[in-house]
């Protein structure tokens, strides 16, 4: 965890007397705030506040913290870089997660068209299909796709992914397709363990919206696994329109279900502050923002 950024947070919990003061002046979220303030306690061994319901007060340790913390970060100040040419030029190294399946369609090229375009930075992509805490293994930006962000996440919508609902020609001859979303419950899906609990949701050709339940004997936490399930005949899946639709141009899956939309996802960009925003995190959601909305028309 960033010290400079923990001892920020202290001296700004200290100066407002409270926590979620704090996270708003400094463009956080009060989960993070907390994680920082917990960073720095343990950092200085002892505990730095009194909580009360009302107003939060400096302990004698924390008094001696605030000090040094202020010392600091005036240090920290005196070594910022000035304000030329290059002080808001992207540059360093930039950690970044997101799902085997959005790396592989649509990520790993916007990476590299980020690289060509800003040479004095490199790019550090984890392949992580859970949701990761950005502060303890220092990610800088995380990308999701989901409709169910947590509410202290701090996030940028980036785009949408639209879905399909597919399934292998051999499948279909085997058992035939489904004319309607009530008819998956005959079927074997093949469902992504943290998709909406098997619960897959339509909108109808009426414009209602269509709950159903669905079941079968694979489920995993990545999307590539039940691709390649289905395409081997497996059953129905449910996939991101960007992975299925070149197997479906290929006549390896057929699309199901036309007349009705599978729930539309969002795509966002996860990272820990508004404020003190590295030029090359600002630079990548600004790509990313292009390159999604470029997809989507």
């Amino acid at each position: 965890m960033d010290r400079i950024i923990a001892a920020r947070v202290f001296v700004s919990i200290a100066e407002r007397g409270s926590m979620i003061a704090a996270a708003d002046a400094l463009g956080m979220s009060r989960a993070m705030v907390t994680r920082y303030l917990a960073e720095m306690e343990a950092w200085a061994g002892a505990r730095l506040l009194h909580r009360s319901t009302r107003r939060l007060s400096l302990t004698d340790a924390g008094d001696i913290t605030l000090a040094r913390c202020r010392r600091m970060l005036e240090v920290a100040e005196d070594m910022a870089v000035s304000h030329g040419s290059d002080a808001d030029m992207p540059q360093g190294l930039l950690r970044m997660t997101c799902s085997q399946s959005l790396a592989q369609a649509e990520v790993a090229a916007a990476v590299g068209e980020f690289l060509a375009r800003y040479p004095r930075t490199a790019v550090d992509l984890q392949v992580n299909n859970r949701a990761v805490n950005l502060i303890e293994e220092r990610i800088d930006l995380a990308l999701r796709i989901t409709n169910a962000l947590e509410p202290n996440l701090i996030a940028r919508r980036l785009g949408h992914c639209d879905s399909v609902v597919c399934a292998a020609p051999s499948y279909i001859e085997e058992r035939g397709a489904p004319q309607r979303p009530s008819d998956l419950a005959a079927h074997n899906c093949l469902t992504y363990t943290y998709f909406g609990k098997s619960l897959w949701q339509f909108t109808g050709p009426d414009g209602a919206a269509l709950s159903v339940p669905v079941g079968g004997n694979l489920s995993a936490n990545d999307d590539l696994i039940l691709l390649k399930a289905a395409q081997q005949g497996g059953g129905i899946a449910l996939q991101p329109l960007y992975s299925a639709a070149p197997l479906i141009a290929a006549g390896k899956l057929v699309a199901l279900l036309p007349a009705y939309t599978p729930q539309r996802m969002g795509i966002y960009g996860i990272y820990t502050s508004r404020q003190h925003m590295a030029p090359a995190l600002r630079a990548m959601l600004d790509l990313l923002l292009t390159w999604f909305s470029a997809k989507s028309r």
